[in-house]
């Protein structure tokens, strides 16, 4: 899995899930329409109307795949939502500094990559897009590097099962799926053992 795409910032420490994406729609099982409700409270006035100037109502935020977040982003409560309202906008990755661990979880569960970066990089990274706001970066996970245009690559952590799961574009159960013949034949040893044994 490889991504191109230009960059979206949202430079704000400590976002928490409940900015992410706010209680009041939690309700649903469903991941349709939440990339509009993503940090909704920031994002629209109390009539529901888009703020212009906030940076995912601009065209270039729709089409980016990368977003670049500040410190400890995802932090509070645990909601698979949040990376569901992520994906569902159309981020493929966030690039910050540090995350919460439910959070980093529940993404790599979901196909969301979280790039852990230094502050060295996270800075150089910054520097760069005020010079060329159109920037690109290029993730790859099967090298598990980010880059861009006149920048280092940069290598990221990431644990080989998530990892897997990712470049196989398949989630936990996806993955158990891919057992079903090996799972199956382990089932009709155990019952013929038992019988066996009977």
């Amino acid at each position: 899995m490889k991504i191109d795409s230009t960059v979206t910032q949202f430079l704000v420490d400590n976002i928490d899930t409940d900015q992410i994406i706010p209680a009041r729609f939690l309700k649903t099982i469903s991941k349709v329409g939440l990339g509009d409700q993503l940090f909704y409270d920031w994002r629209y006035n109390a009539d529901g109307s888009p703020k212009p100037e906030f940076v995912l109502n601009t065209e270039k935020a729709k089409k980016s795949q990368v977003l670049v977040a500040g410190d400890n982003f995802g932090c509070g409560s645990s909601r698979e939502h949040a990376p569901w309202a992520l994906t569902q906008y159309g981020f493929q990755a966030v690039i910050s500094t540090s995350f919460a661990d439910i959070f980093k979880n529940n993404s790599l569960k979901n196909r969301l990559l979280p790039i852990v970066v230094s502050k060295e990089v996270h800075t150089a990274l910054l520097g760069a897009l005020a010079a060329d706001p159109d920037l690109r970066v290029s993730v790859d996970v099967e090298a598990q590097t980010v880059s861009w245009t006149g920048g280092p690559s940069v290598t990221f952590p990431i644990d080989a099962f998530s990892k897997h799961c990712i470049l196989a574009g398949v989630d936990e159960i996806g993955y158990v799926q891919q057992h079903e013949a090996q799972i199956a034949a382990f089932e009709a040893g155990r019952v013929l053992s038992l019988n066996t044994l009977g």
